[in-house]
């Protein structure tokens, strides 16, 4: 078998967060659990009817060029783009098609093409006993449809880039991104080559999760090889994914650009950047929530841990309170610590579903994360106050005191606890002076656990090495 190189380019449609649908005023709400209360004339397409540019939308897609480091345009339009489907109301689609209003940038080292915006379909219902029904509160959502150049050689760079972009979405508060509801939708364009040109490429639809997202390319990269080895022809059409049966499957031999007729939409005005203050360059900088990135940047420059990075910023709530503590820390915590205890502790209780992060309180937090710098509690102590202390807003310092968990760093109170402890572990003792230095942990734990973890260990370790000799 030949050696063939596969190539990869991404569409990706995300649905934004604004206020308003994409050309009318009704709310933005595709998930309404009652269908069709959220229409007006406009996004049902009735004669007569007029698009208005929604420019919380319009800002939505600048703030995303800015963040991928795009070029965002000075003049745009918006096109008609005509084809039919059931579920779209006037047989044709307000898109963008020569001038989008971002073009270039890149994202985790995948180059961008172009970032547009449309407005989405309607939705179809199936499963309503025997007729197909259409809900409509989807029809005119705001829709950001980014493309990538054809730059990704792999099944894992394109789930990678496609996770990336969820977290950046969702970092900058332009969408939720859930895939599992529609609201971030990933197409791929595969093809293969056994030399430098690019294949014939096939398109496979509607990727509604990272895991369809990897195996429908592997899947493809493998049939193109099968069909290439048997000296078949590949044809450009586009593909589904069947989820059930692990394969693509035929939907239609593709459309090129010449089939969907755009032509600019004679209703809505052009865009021009210039003199609009909201889409100032400087304007929007100066909103701009930090990226991804720019994030990880500053936690690994606080020495923070690569893995305890991403687990950080993979939340926008973790991530904002994290580096809420980051601003307010005293000097004598190190960020590292902070970041053991948020991942290892406060985030356990999260995910064990036993609070919500919204229900911590950051100075808590760093209060408690203070005692345990001072060496005015035990790590472990400060781990069993963590729930009280971060959730409950109690007083670290009361909490302890009232419970005898203040470290006791005394000499002569804990020369007491040394000797009781060796005086019930004999056998131990005698381990350890045969050699077994590893032994002293357990006399350690021993004590620890006696003094309900008040004791300094760096102190009854010395104790206890000075005691047995």
């Amino acid at each position: 078998m030949k050696t063939y190189t596969a190539t990869v380019g991404l569409e990706v449609h995300a649905e934004l967060k604004t206020k308003s649908k994409m050309f009318c005023g009704c709310t933005n709400a595709p998930h309404a659990q009652d269908a069709n209360t959220h229409v007006c004339p406009v996004c049902m397409a009735h004669p007569g009817t007029l698009p208005v540019v929604n420019k919380e939308a319009v800002f939505f897609l600048m703030q995303m060029g800015t963040a991928i480091g795009g070029t965002l345009a000075e003049y745009s339009e918006f096109d008609r783009k005509n084809y039919f489907y059931p579920d779209i109301p006037k047989a044709y689609q307000i898109s963008q098609y020569k001038f989008p209003f971002v073009t270039g940038g890149s994202i985790g080292g995948v180059e961008v093409t172009r970032v547009h915006l449309e407005e989405d379909t309607a939705r179809s219902v199936h499963d309503q006993g025997e007729e197909s029904l259409v809900d409509f509160n989807r029809a005119g959502v705001p829709l950001m449809e980014l493309v990538t150049e054809p730059v990704i050689h792999t099944a894992v760079e394109a789930g990678k880039f496609a996770r990336e972009l969820q977290l950046l979405l969702r970092t900058l508060g332009l969408s939720d991104a859930n895939m599992e509801k529609g609201e971030m939708r990933v197409e791929a364009n595969i093809s293969i080559s056994s030399d430098s040109s690019l294949g014939t490429k096939v398109e496979v639809k509607n990727l509604n999760s990272f895991k369809s997202v990897e195996s429908a390319i592997l899947y493809e990269i493998e049939r193109q090889k099968e069909l290439l080895e048997k000296n078949e022809t590949i044809r450009q059409e586009t593909r589904g994914w069947d989820e059930i049966k692990n394969k693509t499957f035929l939907q239609r031999v593709k459309e090129t650009s010449e089939d969907y007729r755009y032509f600019p939409d004679p209703d809505i005005p052009k865009f021009s950047r210039q003199g609009i203050t909201e889409f100032s360059n400087s304007r929007i900088a100066e909103i701009m929530l930090e990226t991804p990135n720019i994030k990880r940047s500053i936690l690994a420059s606080a020495g923070i841990d690569e893995n305890y990075c991403e687990i950080i910023i993979s939340d926008i709530g973790q991530s904002n309170f994290f580096f809420e503590a980051l601003k307010i820390l005293p000097v004598s915590v190190e960020a590292k610590l902070a970041a053991n205890y948020f991942v290892n502790d406060l985030m356990s209780i999260v995910s064990l579903g036993k609070r919500l992060i919204s229900e911590a309180h950051v100075s808590k937090f760093v209060d408690l994360l203070t005692l345990v710098a001072r060496k005015e509690i035990t790590s472990r102590v400060a781990k069993d106050l963590l729930l009280e202390v971060v959730f409950d807003a109690m007083d670290p310092i009361l909490l302890a005191n009232e419970r005898g968990l203040l470290q006791d760093n005394s000499t002569d109170s804990l020369l007491l606890l040394v000797k009781e402890v060796i005086e019930k572990n004999p056998t131990v003792v005698a381990e350890y002076k045969a050699g077994k230095t590893t032994s002293i942990q357990f006399l350690v734990g021993q004590a620890m656990k006696a003094s309900k973890g008040s004791a300094n260990p760096a102190v009854l370790i010395q104790l206890l090495t000075e005691k047995l000799g």
